[in-house]
């Protein structure tokens, strides 16, 4: 339990300080919405470049893993979007704004460390494995499915289009496929390019998570509250459970099938955040739950913890 607060507990007080600064006055909204714009455009696509364009792809990539992964990824996306239509009447947009919560672990800022405390830096293989398709996957489902029910009944063509152009216009998705594109041509990126790069990507965190809490202050959960408790169920129980499942199922190693499991087990990243924020569409469910799933992630993250030894 001490593990998981000392990973946890310095993340909520970037949140809080973001928090507190827009409720006292000391920071505006409008500065709120700077910073958003700087990390969501900017700075976050800067750290996805880097980080994949460095990433060893060649690396134990395991499909039954990947499989196990992200077919509950997909099935937990599938069950937000129904839930959230069906338990709680929203529009569709809606919908798949809320089910994007449920697809979106948080890989990298909870899982990683967390992992890493647990089992050691060896037992890291199978988190760098689902990162190095996380984005990708997550980003790719969830504009598909956005656009074709904000563009229903358009062209086949038409759909094709309005599809590419978002995920092509997209900051996040640009600094994927060019880290991508560097990676697979075994291009070095030049020692000074990469140290200006390494100096906005330790900004892109810090910036995101002081913005999220910025953001809280303006976004109350209250009446959406079923529909949050919703999301931390399916993102916190559901999906490391089909993992466990499935990974059980194909015999994964010990190693690859932990790294799963947890990775799964994690709160929603604040990508969801900014997929929402993307679309304007459920920006306070994606933002509470985001918050309240990582505070309820110190408990569950712990009982699967448990369970895995």
């Amino acid at each position: 339990m001490q593990t998981l607060l000392d990973v946890i507990l310095p993340v909520f007080l970037v949140i809080g300080f973001g928090y507190v600064a827009v409720w006292r006055g000391v920071f505006p909204v409008a500065g709120i919405d700077g910073v958003m714009r700087f990390s969501q455009g900017f700075a976050i696509p800067c750290l996805l470049f880097q980080s994949i364009a460095k990433l060893d792809l060649s690396a134990s990539f395991d499909p039954a893993l990947l499989i196990s992964f992200y077919t509950g990824a997909a099935i937990c996306f599938a069950l937000g979007i129904l839930g959230a239509r069906f338990l709680f009447n929203r529009d569709w947009e809606d919908c798949v704004a809320i089910g994007f919560c449920c697809l979106f672990s948080n890989s990298v800022l909870l899982g990683l460390p967390i992992t890493e405390r647990a089992y050691g830096e060896d037992a890291l293989t199978g988190n760098f494995a689902i990162i190095a398709m996380h984005s990708p996957f997550c980003y790719g489902l969830g504009i598909t499915v956005m656009e074709f029910v904000r563009n229903r009944g358009q062209s086949g063509i038409s759909f094709v289009r309005n599809v590419g152009n978002a995920m092509f216009h997209n900051p996040l998705v640009i600094g994927i496929i060019g880290g991508f594109a560097v990676n697979f041509s075994g291009f070095a990126i030049p020692g000074v390019i990469d140290d200006g790069l390494s100096l906005i990507v330790r900004a892109a965190l810090p910036a995101a998570l002081f913005a999220l809490g910025g953001v809280l202050i303006q976004y109350k959960p209250e009446g959406d509250l079923k529909a949050i408790a919703m999301v931390c169920l399916i993102a916190l129980l559901v999906h490391p459970a089909i993992v466990w499942m499935m990974g059980t199922g194909f015999g994964l190693p010990q190693d690859l099938f932990r790294s799963g499991v947890l990775t799964a087990a994690m709160a929603p990243g604040f990508n969801a955040y900014i997929f929402a924020n993307m679309y304007g569409r459920a920006r306070r469910v994606a933002a509470s739950s985001v918050l309240i799933a990582t505070i309820a992630s110190v408990l569950t993250a712990w009982m699967w913890l448990t369970v895995l030894q």
